[in-house]
């Protein structure tokens, strides 16, 4: 007699049992919210593709992933509140869609646009804000990200292109915080003051309530990035006028709970994770911060 064409083995389980481990899988996903990816200063969706296999192919299968194809390379030059904008209306529907809420997951520059997206957008339903090595704080140094700006300028001179209404046209220049110039950052900056609420403005109490629906912040970011400067800025550490490191806790946006920082770490929903030996364009395409950073919250 001929044989059937059966896998070998699989006649040893119940008919039931095999049912339900074949069903298993196609369930399993249904617990996995979506997760939208924002990228960095010059670069784009190709830079996302090791990440996007890590969660939908490795640990994650079935995940629905939206790496953002807008303002690419140079175009991530844009003033940060015209790519806010654009963002915004490219995430919106995903979240629409998506009632069980989102991921956001943002690295680099693209970091502080989706913290402003968080802060501007009042219905937003973002579960975790995972900001990947991004300057929270502000920048402060020379790179050659800088030099590739502003070739002719150092950090200690930049300040004279940045706070201006000419050079908060540049994105680096809206978040470019110069710890010698305080009092002309403040006056000047039309971006991270305003999202750090160090600079007052009739939006701060709606920011901080938006900001706060978020459930987890997680903050990513190590000593060898060689291009966030100081690396501790992506833990909303920064330098005072001396340059000395001044950490999270101490820095008086915190203190003074100006958008809801201090109230999300006193909720216990503030994770950081610091990785040495990274560096700056490794981290979305490095498995062990991937497995020990940013999987355990895509669920």
């Amino acid at each position: 007699m001929r044989r059937s064409a059966v896998p070998r083995g699989s006649l040893l389980l119940p008919p039931p049992l095999l049912l339900l481990l074949l069903l298993l899988p196609a369930h399993s996903t249904q617990g996995y919210k979506p997760v939208i990816i924002v990228h960095g200063l010059f670069d784009g969706p190709k830079q996302f593709k090791t990440l996007t296999h890590f969660i939908t192919k490795v640990l994650h299968p079935g995940t629905e992933v939206s790496v953002i194809d807008l303002f690419d390379n140079l175009a991530s030059l844009k003033p940060m509140w015209r790519q806010v904008r654009g963002f915004r209306n490219a995430v919106y529907p995903i979240m629409q869609k998506s009632p069980d809420g989102v991921h956001l997951l943002c690295f680099s520059q693209g970091g502080l646009i989706c913290r402003a997206l968080l802060s501007t957008i009042p219905d937003h339903n973002v579960h975790t804000f995972i900001s990947l090595s991004s300057p929270q704080a502000g920048q402060y140094g020379d790179t050659d990200y800088l030099k590739w700006v502003f070739p002719d300028h150092m950090k200690s001179t930049v300040f004279h292109i940045c706070y201006n209404r000419f050079g908060q046209k540049v994105s680096i220049c809206d978040y470019w915080n110069d710890p010698h110039e305080r009092s002309r950052f403040l006056q000047s900056s039309s971006f991270l003051a305003l999202l750090n609420g160090e600079k007052p403005h009739i939006g701060m109490t709606a920011w901080r309530e938006n900001f706060l629906r978020i459930r987890k912040l997680v903050l990513i970011g190590g000593p060898d990035d060689g291009v966030i400067t100081p690396w501790q800025s992506s833990h909303f550490g920064f330098y005072d006028r001396n340059e000395n490191i001044v950490a999270m806790r101490k820095q008086e946006f915190y203190t003074n709970d100006t958008f809801g920082l201090k109230t999300l770490d006193a909720r216990g929903d503030v994770s950081v994770c610091v990785r040495a030996g990274v560096q700056h364009t490794s981290w979305h395409s490095n498995y062990t911060v991937f497995n020990s950073c940013i999987e355990k919250w895509l669920t």
